[in-house]
């Protein structure tokens, strides 16, 4: 691959799979069960005193408006019926006619302090989109990916590129000699596409050299969720469903207490058992989630509560689980219960870790998972694509911003989200408390949660 650095980098985005691949799982299932229902998302910046420029937001709303130029080629929807079988035909179609609407669908704001102008005054960002769920539900990652872009562009600028492949190299090395198996998921928050190549051009190398190198490291690469860095490196796409999925549902059908089940026979009933089944169980606290769990599987197709008695629960056809909030080493020891009580402590269940990782985090959790008998494997996002130092200074770090967009509202209802960690939770104080009486939420702070300073410390 040719040195990124050597031509003028490319800005923006440039191609619809250049997303997290459970944003077309997803999709693909909304596709299928909810095709018509509106839903409405919402921006939230966990590092409120870092902020864009006005610079940084008229170069943001010019990304935006782009975004309306990009569709799948003939390559991508011949490279996804070879690689993502779980994606009918029916979804192929929708996609390859499928195009963004960022006028119709993307409100951006953007308020100074005092309501001062000049390219250089700072100020809030708002960011947000509504429309079909099946229309707005690929907005989300670019979105990020450009407001990250904006503000490494116009913001902080005290940083090159120079080092990010052998950095990646470095840290995918020590992945692997560790024995952890891992994958690339780092699309929401890179500093750029740049950054986002060369780190994955590293993680590559390291897998090569890891090969030759005849010491039987036994960790691995396995991939990307990036769709688009996937078909571009070689590598397999990896991911499966996010909490909008569980949210979304949640709202739709005004019932908490059986949402996550309604959302585990709606995953089953697009793409099968066994098929994309790692859960996601924090969407309204793990403990909630793992009551639904025990519940028998139906079969592939079916969304009522019908059953003959005879059907495996979804704990038994799901390889496994993702943490992304709370402590993970209480985590653990959470899952070995279940899975233990559950009569499957000798499936060697697989935990999916991806909050906020790094290589000794990573580390420490592969030995946890090891004596608990559990099968770890890390999904290392920030980490890996916006790993930065300033370059006047190389002894401080160039802080990444902690940014996300969650959903909001779906088929006229707030959706709320009740993380393993008091500091996600996310949606109207009110609904949430309705909530936790439902589903029986017992909140929870985590001391290594700190949103606003995650990256910096």
């Amino acid at each position: 691959m040719a040195n990124p650095t050597s031509q003028s980098p490319p800005e923006g985005i440039h191609s619809l799979l250049d997303t997290d691949l459970y944003k077309l799982t997803m999709q693909c299932a909304v596709l299928k069960f909810f095709p018509d229902v509106p839903v409405a998302y919402s921006f939230t910046n966990r590092t409120p005193h870092m902020q864009l420029n006005r610079r940084a937001f008229t170069w943001l709303q010019e990304q935006v408006a782009k975004l309306a130029n990009i569709h799948v080629t003939d390559d991508e929807i011949a490279w996804l019926e070879k690689t993502c079988a779980y994606l009918d035909g029916g979804y192929l179609k929708f996609l390859r006619e499928f195009r963004l609407r960022p006028k119709e669908h993307v409100e951006l704001g953007f308020s100074a302090e005092g309501g001062a102008g000049g390219d250089d005054v700072y100020g809030e960002l708002r960011v947000s989109t509504r429309g079909l769920w099946v229309e707005t539900i690929l907005y989300e990652i670019p979105l990020l990916a450009l407001v990250s872009e904006a503000y490494f562009k116009f913001v902080d600028k005290d940083w090159t590129h120079d080092g990010q492949t052998d950095g990646a190299k470095q840290k995918g090395l020590k992945l692997i000699e560790a024995g952890c198996v891992f994958s690339e998921f780092g699309s929401r928050r890179r500093r750029d596409y740049t950054a986002h190549s060369m780190v994955m051009q590293g993680l590559v190398d390291a897998q090569k050299e890891a090969d030759a190198n005849g010491k039987g490291w036994t960790g691995k690469f396995t991939g990307t969720s990036n769709v688009h860095m996937a078909m571009r490196f070689g590598v397999a796409p990896v991911g499966t469903v996010a909490h909008e999925w569980f949210m979304a549902i949640a709202a739709i059908t005004d019932n908490y207490s059986h949402a996550n089940e309604k959302a585990l026979q709606y995953w089953t009933g697009t793409f099968g058992r066994g098929v994309l089944s790692i859960a996601l169980t924090d969407t309204f606290g793990t403990p909630a989630f793992l009551r639904s769990f025990t519940r028998p599987a139906l079969k592939s197709g079916t969304t009522d509560t019908a059953t003959d008695g005879k059907d495996p629960s979804y704990a038994e056809i799901f390889t496994g689980v993702r943490q992304d909030s709370g402590d993970p080493l209480e985590y653990i020891k959470t899952i070995k219960h279940f899975y233990d009580s559950q009569g499957l402590a000798d499936k060697k269940k697989v935990i999916v870790f991806s909050d906020s990782l790094n290589v000794e985090k990573c580390i420490q959790y592969k030995q946890a998972c090891d004596q608990a008998q559990l099968t770890p494997s890390f999904g290392v996002g920030t980490f890996f694509t916006n790993d930065f130092v300033h370059a006047s200074q190389p002894d401080k770090k160039s802080v990444p911003l902690n940014i996300v967009i969650k959903l909001s509202e779906a088929a006229g209802r707030p959706a709320v989200k009740l993380s393993d960690d008091k500091g996600k939770n996310m949606g109207d104080d009110g609904l949430i408390e309705r909530i936790k009486q439902e589903v029986s939420y017992e909140e929870k702070v985590w001391v290594g949660g700190d949103e606003a300073h995650r990256w910096d410390k």
